[in-house]
């Protein structure tokens, strides 16, 4: 997805002597010294309306489990104000300490910050303008007494006394295998072996959370493999790292699905993942007199009972195939299949093939019929921003997520921050300048496209594709070569709601006809709630709420105004049931505060949650 590191216009004088940016590094980091110092006074006297005064009348502070053990953001000095009267007396935060040199940009300081609370420690990117915090951003990084074993505190491995009875890596592997599950319960299952969920696992596995992951599917892996084959990462490798283990620096830029399958069945062998394969989820229940799940699984034609304590639903980032119910489908006489079930193979040479969708799914099926021969249609109902992916490189990604950023000390750690140091209120500003250089930098392709009859929007807002995703999760696509077909006329175009499926065609509200021997449904999916309504109940998803989007009240995110993704990786309204997710970027960088989160209830560690969100969207 996009980020950039620029600052967006705002509102605000230029730099006071007290505070502000000066072209000296001394002085700016001396400014955030200065207010790291005053804010920690503040917080150490429990002065609420003392700190919050130290930010900006439009500051913003984002906090990641270190403070409101929440994915939350305070918006204004009240928000501030009102957050650290509930949390300060548990929180104790010290410790405050300019991490590196302070850097400048335009009239804003920008510094990495280390602190220190009660429970953890943390890592925070502090914005400072005319001397008051614009942005912070606070996570917490590890647990006080509850560190990962790493490096100087890893495992011996093997004890160098000879005994009789002393078990191998390998016994006690089969011995773990052999009992958890059965004899020893988990303390947290994942239902979702995907990237999200072997991520998330790997994480719990280091801070030495007994968890297992559930997935239907054969091998880890298979959800890639099983997608059509002609499917590449469409964002870059640098983007798209697991935790712990980043890719071989020589892999490809995009590598393909097979391969990304392939990795994520090794990393999972690997990271010693208690992984059970070919095992689906039938149910789950709250036993509320024993305080645990119960979790009925089929595994291997096996019935199985599991009793964990957490319940994570790491399904990706959307339910089931949205397959839409068009009138006459059942006489089709061709080939019908949803975007999920497509893999490319069979013959379709010389077959009228009409794909129903235009984001990324439909764009690159297209192109893979029309490389086998087909004669292709694309369906576009709805607008749809197009980034071509050497732009989306050049001008968003390139500077948190390429060699030129690694080079640069921009470590995945630090864009991450980075990607998430800005509130999502202030995320438009950030992004629509991108998007407007994209729009000037490829006006001609995009006036190609627009000559073909494609209808193209660049967001309600102007603000590109990764609020689109954040958003909707849906309404775009990468172009990695599809556009050009439609562009030539390869893949014909035709706009406009499907009214009808005829036995040899589909038909369209304007009465056209499309002849067609197979259809395509690049439809996308439902929301996430779904899985929530089949396994466990209607009344459980309905007290969740919406899972993604954050109240944005544009197309699909309906307000209120939340202010973060709704219910993800964070507590929700169902005590000790979460749901985790997201691309490749999300999946790594969250999945290290949901497994703080979890550790900390397995150990006891008081876990204040301030402001669970409310569900004002039932499913």
């Amino acid at each position: 997805m996009t980020q950039t590191t620029d600052v967006p216009a705002h509102r605000g004088g230029h730099a006071t002597d007290s505070g502000g940016v000066g072209d000296d590094v001394v002085s700016a980091d001396a400014a955030v010294e200065q207010w790291l110092a005053a804010f920690d006074e503040a917080l150490r006297s429990g002065e609420a309306d003392r700190a919050a005064e130290l930010f900006d009348t439009e500051g913003y502070w984002r906090d990641f489990v270190a403070f409101t053990w929440n994915l939350k953001t305070l918006e204004g000095r009240e928000q501030i104000r009102r957050m650290l009267e509930s949390q300060l007396p548990a929180v104790s935060p010290s410790a405050w300490s300019l991490d590196e040199p302070a850097s400048v940009s335009g009239e804003v300081i920008e510094s990495w910050v280390t602190f220190e609370t009660a429970a953890g420690r943390g890592w925070a990117h502090l914005r400072l303008r005319d001397g008051r915090a614009w942005t912070l951003l606070t996570t917490m990084q590890e647990l006080k007494g509850h560190e990962e074993k790493k490096r100087r505190t890893r495992d011996q491995g093997v004890e160098h006394v000879i005994s009789r009875g002393r078990k191998t890596w390998l016994e006690k592997k089969k011995e773990r295998q052999e009992t958890l599950g059965y004899t020893e319960q988990p303390y947290t299952v994942i239902i979702g072996g995907g990237q999200g969920g072997i991520g998330l696992a790997a994480r719990l596995k280091r801070l030495g959370v007994p968890t297992i992951v559930i997935e239907k599917n054969e091998r880890a892996g298979d959800s890639w493999r099983k997608r059509y084959k002609s499917l590449h990462l469409h964002d870059p490798v640098w983007y798209d790292h697991l935790p712990y283990i980043p890719f071989p620096d020589d892999w490809p830029v995009f590598p393909s699905k097979d391969k990304v399958g392939d990795w994520l069945e090794h990393y999972t062998a690997i990271m010693e993942l208690d992984y059970w394969s070919g095992t689906r989820c039938l149910k789950a229940d709250f036993d509320e007199e024993s305080g645990t799940w119960r979790v009925e699984v089929e595994r291997r034609g096996e019935k199985v009972e599991l009793r964990p304590t957490q319940l994570v639903f790491a399904l990706g980032v959307s339910g089931y195939p949205n397959i839409p119910h068009f009138e006459g489908a059942d006489s089709f006489a061709g080939d019908q299949w949803h975007s999920s079930e497509f893999t490319g193979e069979g013959d379709v040479q010389g077959k009228r093939a009409v794909v129903i969708g235009s984001n990324n799914s439909a764009h690159d099926i297209c192109a893979a019929l029309w490389d086998h021969g087909a004669e292709v249609t694309m369906v576009q109902r709805s607008s749809t921003h197009i980034a071509r992916s050497e732009s989306l490189m050049s001008l968003a990604l390139g500077p948190l997520y390429s060699e030129d950023a690694l080079e640069a000390g921009v470590t995945t750690e630090k864009a991450d921050m980075l990607f998430a140091s800005w509130p999502y209120r202030l995320l438009p500003g950030v992004q629509i300048p991108v998007y407007e250089q994209m729009a000037e930098k490829d006006s001609e392709f995009y006036g190609q496209l627009r000559e073909a009859g494609f209808e193209l929007d660049f967001g309600e807002d102007g603000s590109g594709l990764f609020l689109k995703y954040l958003r909707r999760g849906s309404g775009y696509y990468i172009d990695v070569g599809a556009s050009q077909l439609v562009i030539d006329g390869e893949v014909a175009l035709a706009r406009g709601q499907v009214r009808r499926i005829r036995p040899d065609a589909v038909e369209l509200d304007d009465g056209r006809t499309l002849p067609a021997d197979v259809i395509v449904y690049a439809t996308g999916y439902g929301s996430m709630n779904q899985w929530l309504t089949d396994l466990v109940s209607q009344d459980v998803a309905d007290q969740v709420g919406k899972v993604w989007g954050y109240g944005s009240d544009t197309t699909r995110d309906p307000g209120p105004w939340e202010g973060e993704l709704r219910n993800m990786w964070k507590p929700t309204n169902v005590d000790q049931l979460w749901i985790h997710g997201g691309n490749l970027h999300q999946s790594r960088h969250y999945s290290k505060y949901l497994s703080l989160q979890l550790k900390a209830r397995m150990e006891g560690v008081p876990t204040p949650v301030y402001q669970v969100q409310e569900a004002h969207h039932p499913c």
